[in-house]
């Protein structure tokens, strides 16, 4: 089956890495174009193209692939190259621009999505993060029929794995995994027209998705993370702390303030205790962890990072910067 390819990011990789392993043809990928990264901010090339070329597969790199918008000449020369490669299907994974529906209905059966959620929780741009926050026992993928809808398309396929205390990090590997083996079952499905479609649950028209009307219809949205949700709240409940310094590992880092000064968190446990004392206020700190009162319970914090530092476990991180019992971390 011939197979056009959209993504950008290590999760998208992962699955052309499995469609191309499956023997497929893939006559083209779309990715986004290369973004300044590193401390030189050079160029660097998405982990999608870069498997491409090594590959020896097509890349094209649009801004934008709306016709009408501001970019026309882009996107139709990515029209020109889709129409060129004349694919069967389109798989999307992770790429981060809106399909218009010239894409949608150029390939005769159409685009698949992998989505890292099960569908309709958690809709959107952090499926993954958003989980962990929320404290969602299972998780999974769905492969879905791509509309011109926010994720809104008709579920093909759907696994779930339990979330137990994994990182975005780590739950981003097995999802970026399970997508790809998924995706080829799929394409093998689709090829024999055995893939089932069910509809999702579908919004009335004017409300949101991030709404309590949609929320009782099974629906929620996953925001985009933002660097500034990363400040630790230690009034909040140690669980809900805990379930964000996993959610934000890799990024953008939970972060603290030790002696005004920025420390990320890496890695947490939670300890159930009575409060003793204020919030933020440090128990105890040694080779076991840095034990904060929070506003129940107690997280013991056993991976921190001081700023432009490594990451360094609690006994390596107190060895070169040292807290005591009755500190207040902000």
């Amino acid at each position: 089956m011939k197979v056009a390819f959209a993504g950008t990011p290590e999760f998208a990789r992962v699955a052309l890495a499995a469609i191309h392993a499956a023997g497929h043809s893939v006559p083209l990928v779309l990715t986004q174009p290369d973004r300044p990264a590193g401390r030189g901010m050079k160029l660097q090339a998405s982990p999608v193209k870069q498997f491409a070329l090594e590959h020896g597969m097509t890349v094209a790199q649009p801004i934008s692939l709306r016709l009408d918008g501001k970019h026309p000449h882009d996107a139709a020369l990515a029209r020109d190259a889709l129409q060129a490669a004349a694919p069967d299907v389109m798989v999307v994974a992770a790429y981060g621009l809106i399909l218009p529906q010239w894409v949608l209905d150029l390939p005769r059966l159409g685009c698949l999505n992998i989505h890292a959620s099960l569908l309709p929780r958690w809709r959107g741009a952090a499926p993954i993060h958003r989980a962990i926050e929320a404290g969602d026992a299972q998780t999974g993928v769905t492969i879905m029929q791509m509309d011109a809808g926010l994720d809104t398309g008709d579920m093909l396929s759907m696994r779930s794995v339990p979330v137990g205390a994994a990182t975005t990090a780590q739950l981003h590997d097995t999802l970026a995994a399970l997508g790809g083996e998924m995706v080829v079952q799929a394409l093998q499905d689709s090829e024999v027209g055995r893939l089932k479609a069910t509809p999702q649950p579908q919004l009335p028209p004017g409300v949101r998705p991030d709404s309590l009307e949609a929320q009782a219809l099974g629906i929620s949205y996953a925001h985009k993370i933002e660097k500034q949700e990363a400040a630790v709240n230690w009034s909040q409940d140690a669980d809900v702390i805990a379930r964000r310094v996993r959610a934000f590992n890799p990024f953008p880092g939970a972060t603290a303030l030790l002696r005004g000064e920025p420390i990320k968190l890496w890695q947490a446990q939670l300890e159930s205790a009575e409060p003793t004392a204020p919030a933020g206020t440090v128990l105890s700190a040694d080779a076991q962890g840095v034990r904060v009162q929070c506003g129940r319970g107690v997280l013991c914090v056993t991976e921190l990072q001081r700023a432009g530092g490594k990451r360094l476990s609690a006994q390596d991180f107190l060895r070169g910067c040292p807290i005591t019992a009755g500190e207040v971390l902000g």
